[in-house]
């Protein structure tokens, strides 16, 4: 468990406490933040658990250095079923969680941003059961507008 000076320093440090650069961190105030491991060949991997009796993703906030292909662990720890809708280009991905058990999801996050995810089923995202996965960058020059470079703090 963190306290709540840790948090803020992490937001920090990875960049989610500044304007305009990815300012979620301020947004979800529960939770934690973990970081995507990159592997060898570029892509991405984490682990994201709902521990029993919390209704919370942890981490709830995840970053990612960079876009493209993350693989996801979900883990439900918790004594209830849930599930996950994750989001990925070309189609978001549906998980079941039934109490006590665990999936795999294979997404794909290629621009910089962040992407909400939740479990829809009854209440569990009114009570809490939201989360982020921030994808660290710039857009690429080919995505950008044409106008003039303009002033970044």
């Amino acid at each position: 468990m963190t306290t709540a000076q840790e948090r803020a320093d992490l937001l920090d440090k990875i960049g989610l406490a500044a304007q305009n650069k990815a300012a979620l961190g301020r947004v979800l105030g529960t939770g934690s933040i973990g970081q995507a491991t990159e592997k060898p060949d570029g892509r991405m991997q984490a682990t994201i658990r709902i521990n029993p009796d919390e209704l919370t993703w942890d981490p709830s906030i995840l970053v990612m250095p960079h876009g493209g292909d993350i693989e996801l662990e979900l883990v439900n720890d918790d004594l209830n079923t849930h599930c996950a809708l994750l989001p990925s280009n070309g189609d978001r991905k549906f998980i079941w969680l039934v109490n006590h058990s665990r999936g795999r999801a294979a997404l794909n996050l290629d621009g910089p941003g962040y992407y909400w995810f939740g479990s829809p089923t009854g209440n569990d995202e009114g009570r809490g059961l939201t989360g982020a996965i921030v994808v660290l960058g710039d857009a690429p020059p080919e995505a950008r507008l044409d106008r003039p470079e303009q002033p970044r703090p």
